[in-house]
């Protein structure tokens, strides 16, 4: 099965600074890949060669296309939501539509006025007099009316309360993702996303700091809220990280067993978040 997106030795630079340094990455068909790093650690410029957005040194292939010389055609299947303010304020919600309708071939208008149907956005409303929620379910729902098989979201929630923020992540999975269907997304919010992720890709300082599968994350790492007693004997052990909450001492272990661990304290699968935290101040080897 060829992968959705393939890089070998990807790089950007602008002027002396290197926001791209070197990147192989292979994403296959029908994962919801988490790409989640710091300010300035090279998402956004990533997601920018991907779409076509930006040159780049290396080899990039995105669903078998050159992203620089095959743009028109391969965006012919991939959508992209930004921030949703990207959309632009002046426009009618039918304008909208009818100019989506022409410009992408793979554009569904009933499908897109049956999920619009299901908000309170009306067709004759301006961008403008629209809630940023209500701004995001139209941006969604153009999106689902298309049939693309890539799906970038940089920030898509951004800004959304969380009302919004989970009907957004819902309607994504239960009316738009299917095996056929790749999406990429790129969040600070990490706490809302990990539970429909299927693979982890961190990027810190313009490298890959740590790339895995879910399952593989869950099987590598382990959490240990160690006994009070015990907290020198777990330190023994060369934890990733260790922390303190509330008094207790809580380290994070990569491939180590856990039968030794069990006597030690409370065993737990780590959250993304912390598991994010404790990579990125390991640094990139």
């Amino acid at each position: 099965m060829n992968p959705i997106i393939s890089a070998r030795g990807l790089t950007k630079r602008y002027g002396r600074t290197l926001a791209v340094d070197h990147i192989d990455l292979e994403i296959p068909p029908g994962r919801i890949v988490g790409l989640i790093g710091p300010n300035g650690a090279g998402k956004t410029t990533a997601l920018k060669a991907i779409l076509g957005l930006a040159t780049y040194d290396g080899e990039l292939s995105v669903l078998g296309k050159n992203p620089s010389s095959q743009r028109a055609a391969l965006m012919e299947d991939v959508c992209f939501i930004a921030d949703v303010a990207v959309l632009p304020r002046w426009i009618r919600v039918d304008q909208l539509i009818e100019i989506t309708e022409k410009l992408h071939p793979g554009f569904n208008r009933k499908r897109c006025m049956e999920s619009l149907a299901q908000t309170k956005v009306t067709t004759g409303q301006k961008v403008k007099q629209l809630s940023k929620g209500m701004v995001a379910q139209l941006h969604l729902a153009l999106v689902m009316a298309i049939d693309a098989k890539l799906l970038v979201l940089d920030e898509p929630t951004l800004g959304l309360d969380i009302i919004y923020r989970k009907e957004f992540y819902t309607n994504l999975l239960t009316d738009y993702f299917d095996e056929d269907r790749t999406i990429l997304i790129t969040t600070h919010q990490v706490e809302e996303v990990e539970h429909i992720l299927t693979d982890l890709v961190f990027i810190q300082e313009g490298k890959i700091a740590l790339e895995a599968t879910m399952e593989v994350v869950q099987e590598r790492y382990v959490e240990l809220m160690a006994k009070p007693e015990k907290a020198l004997e777990a330190r023994a052990l060369h934890p990733l990280y260790e922390r303190e909450l509330f008094g207790r001492h809580i380290f994070l272990y990569e491939n180590v067993d856990r039968q030794t661990l069990q006597g030690l304290g409370e065993l737990h699968t780590p959250s993304v978040a912390d598991l994010f935290v404790a990579t990125m101040k390991r640094g990139v080897s």
